[in-house]
C-alpha cells in the first residue's frame, strides 16, 4: 500500500470515529431528555400523592416535561445532521478537499448550554419553595385500614 492509500484510510476512519461521537451525543441527549421528563412527571405524581391535591401541570410554560421534550427532538435532529456531515466529509476526503467546519460543535454546545441554563430554575425553585412533607394523619392511616377491610 502506497503511503497515501494509508493516510486516506486512517482520515476515513476518523471520520467514521467522529461519526459515531455525534451518535452518542445524539443518544445521550435523547435519553438525558427522556429522564427529565419523566423525573418530573414522577415528582408530581409523588407530591400529588402525599399532598393529596390532584396532578396540575406548572402553569410556567417551560417546565421538565417541556424540556425534556425539547432535549429529545434536538437529540434526534442531531442524527440526521450527522449522517449529513459524515457524508459531506467523506466525499472531501475523497477528493482531497477537506475543509474543517465547526458549525455542528457549536450547535451542539450552544443546545446543551442552554437547556443547562433552563434547568437552573428548576432546580432553584424546588429548594426555594420546598415545604416540609405533611404527615399522615391517624384518621387518614384508619380510612385506609378500612378500605382494605372492606374488600
Amino acid at each position: 500500500m502506497t503511503q497515501e492509500k494509508i493516510d486516506r484510510q486512517r482520515e476515513h476512519q476518523a471520520n467514521e470515529r467522529t461519526f459515531l461521537a455525534w451518535l452518542r451525543t445524539s443518544i445521550g441527549m435523547i435519553g438525558f431528555g427522556f429522564a427529565i421528563a419523566r423525573f418530573g412527571l414522577f415528582l408530581r405524581e409523588l407530591q400529588a400523592s402525599v399532598t393529596g391535591e390532584p396532578d396540575s401541570v406548572p402553569a410556567i410554560a417551560i417546565n421538565s416535561q417541556t424540556l425534556g421534550v425539547a432535549l429529545v427532538i434536538m437529540g434526534i435532529i442531531f442524527i440526521p445532521l450527522s449522517v449529513w456531515r459524515y457524508n459531506r466529509v467523506f466525499q472531501q476526503i475523497e477528493f482531497s478537499a477537506y475543509r474543517p467546519s465547526r458549525w455542528m460543535v457549536w450547535l451542539t454546545a450552544a443546545t446543551v448550554m442552554i437547556v443547562g441554563i433552563l434547568t437552573i430554575p428548576f432546580v432553584l425553585l424546588r429548594h426555594s419553595t420546598r415545604e416540609p412533607i405533611p404527615q399522615f394523619h391517624r384518621q387518614s392511616r384508619e380510612n385506609v385500614m378500612g378500605d382494605r377491610d372492606r374488600r
